[in-house]
C-alpha cells in the first residue's frame, strides 16, 4: 500500500517547502512585531526602529528576511524605502480576523 492509497490527496513537495520557508521567516518575536506594525500601513526602518525600540541594524535585518521571502515588499520614496506586507500573503476583510496566507496553512491573528 502506497502513502496516498486511503488518503484523498498528500501536500505537493513543492508546496510543503515554501510554507517550511514562510514559517521559518516569520518564527522569530522581532519579525512577528514588524508584521503587526506594517499591518497599519508601510513605514520605513527608522518609524520601525522607534515603534519596536529594537537596534535600527536589526530592524533591517529581519526587513532582509522577510523580504527575500517575499512577505514584505519595499518601494523607493525619497530618501527612504517604505516596507508594507506583500498582498500575496496578507489579506484583511473587516468582517474577519487578520490572516496570513502561506498557501498550505492559513494563520489568523485575533484583533486587539
Amino acid at each position: 500500500m502506497s502513502l496516498t492509497e486511503g488518503s484523498t490527496s498528500m501536500t505537493d513537495l513543492e508546496q510543503a517547502k515554501n510554507c517550511a520557508k514562510l514559517l521559518q521567516a516569520i518564527a522569530e518575536p522581532n519579525r512577528i512585531r514588524i508584521i503587526e506594525c506594517l499591518w497599519a500601513g508601510s513605514k520605513n526602518v527608522t518609524e520601525l526602529h522607534k515603534m519596536l525600540d529594537v537596534a535600527i541594524v536589526n530592524v533591517s535585518h529581519h526587513l532582509g528576511v522577510l523580504r527575500s521571502a517575499g512577505l514584505v515588499q519595499d518601494k523607493k520614496q525619497g530618501r527612504f524605502v517604505l516596507y508594507s506586507l506583500s498582498p500575496k500573503y496578507f489579506r484583511e476583510d473587516p468582517s474577519a480576523p487578520k490572516s496570513l496566507d502561506l498557501g498550505w496553512c492559513q494563520i489568523a491573528i485575533p484583533r486587539t
